[in-house]
């Protein structure tokens, strides 16, 4: 369990119907086999404590963010902003921008990506093809080069469509891999076992107050990404 301190200095957003983390590499969204504490449960007890709820504290999971991804997620403290913000993202009416540090440069400084993606559900994995195959779902991003170091480039990319595992079969599929993930063909590990794939920005129409809301939540600290960010501030 996290401290209430630190969960509190990642919260980006709050009100009545929504609040906003900025998600550690390694944290689960919600709970799976593993049966290992989540961020939902870290959320819960932090709202709990700070309001001094009696009984059990509702939190809906309208979304989902890999456990070695870091970055924005949404949770929802009524039923009627859950069923809303689903809709939200089922309609691919939240924009999502994301950054990859990544092993090599594309080809082009600017681009878009189209594949067709299918599910390996006892691998956990997907593979990203350029024709349609049976239960293949078509997938688009557009990305951009936006800082290189020595080894590494940080790409900013923008999803268009909300597929498993996207960012990370799409780069693999042209012979590019995110930092540390051993799944999709880098090299090596990071030391803390997540990926070097970060949910930067997400942009909606507040489901009930109708107003809209950008949220931009910064990397976790590392080397490399701490250099990325200074060379864009």
């Amino acid at each position: 369990m996290v401290s209430m301190s630190d969960l509190a200095s990642r919260v980006l957003y709050e009100d009545n119907h929504l609040i906003i983390v900025n998600k550690l590499p390694g944290e689960l969204v919600q709970g799976d086999d593993s049966g290992d504490r989540t961020l939902a449960d870290d959320v819960k007890a932090y709202l709990k404590e700070k309001y001094n709820k009696p009984g059990n504290v509702f939190l809906g999971i309208p979304h989902r963010l890999d456990r070695p991804t870091s970055g924005i997620v949404v949770y929802c403290k009524t039923d009627k902003a859950l069923s809303r913000m689903t809709a939200l993202f089922r309609t691919s009416d939240v924009k999502k921008t994301y950054w990859a540090i990544v092993d090599k440069a594309p080809a082009k400084r600017e681009g878009e990506l189209i594949h067709y993606i299918t599910r390996n559900a006892e691998t956990n994995k997907s593979i990203a093809s350029s024709r349609e195959r049976k239960g293949s779902k078509l997938a688009k991003l557009s990305y951009s080069l936006i800082a290189s170091s020595d080894n590494y480039h940080l790409l900013e990319i923008d999803l268009h469509t909300g597929r498993h595992h996207q960012i990370r079969a799409q780069l693999a599929a042209i012979g590019i891999h995110i930092k540390g993930d051993l799944k999709y063909g880098a090299q090596r590990s990071n030391p803390d076992g997540g990926i070097s794939l970060h949910a930067r920005r997400i942009v909606f129409i507040h489901p009930i107050k109708k107003e809209q809301i950008e949220i931009v939540a910064d990397p976790p600290h590392s080397a490399l990404w701490d250099y990325f960010t200074a060379q864009l501030s």
